[in-house]
């Protein structure tokens, strides 16, 4: 299995509505280099955190209408997201599919799995002291996730273990994001073609 590819996988988005605007680039093989701007500092964090753990190259420019709130920009930057993996990974053939993250930020630790299946689902048990890190919404997350799986064609599986503080949560969360984006999405020599019985996902 491998990160090297003469050709990588790379995915151009872009989503305009009256609500949001958004342009994405993204690299799979990649150095976990980005470029975010979204409006909202703590998303930009995340992402970055996501990016660079999962070793994908991120050029993020999103609008939106953020003066109402930030759900708008979260939920369509999740969209677009999800549609540039699926772009990216294309007909799913020769990727290992599964992938998982178990990552400790100070006293937390969060577990994410996902499964390349081309059957959106999203499993979501973190429960948090505070509903808010800072100024950030930390429900938004869930919506964020939705979005990607529905858009991605992903199965998801989100565990929080435990914690305590919000911030560390949501950290901990991205990090295995990006550790599980990253080994299902890698390639692995072994699979000739999808990796499932039925011979298509």
């Amino acid at each position: 299995m491998t990160r090297k590819s003469v050709n990588k996988r790379f995915a151009r988005v872009t989503r305009a509505t009256k609500e949001t605007d958004i342009k994405l680039e993204l690299t799979i093989e990649g150095e976990g280099k980005c470029s975010i701007t979204t409006g909202i500092p703590f998303m930009d964090h995340m992402l970055t955190l996501m990016a660079a753990h999962g070793f994908f190259d991120l050029t993020l420019d999103a609008k939106g209408d953020i003066e109402i709130d930030d759900h708008h920009t979260i939920e369509d930057i999740g969209m677009v997201l999800g549609e540039a993996f699926n772009k990216a990974v294309g007909n799913r053939k020769g990727i290992k599919r599964y992938g998982r993250g178990l990552v400790p930020m100070d006293e937390a630790l969060a577990s994410v799995v996902i499964d390349f299946s081309n059957r959106p689902f999203l499993v979501y048990h973190v429960n948090l002291r505070r509903e808010t890190a800072g100024r950030f919404d930390a429900q938004l997350v869930q919506e964020f996730l939705r979005a990607f799986v529905n858009r991605s064609g992903t199965t998801l599986h989100v565990n929080l273990m435990y914690g305590q503080n919000t911030h560390h949560i949501i950290e901990a969360v991205f990090k295995a994001f990006g550790q599980a984006l990253d080994e299902a999405t890698m390639l692995d020599s072994r699979i000739a073609g999808v990796r499932s019985t039925k011979g298509i996902l």
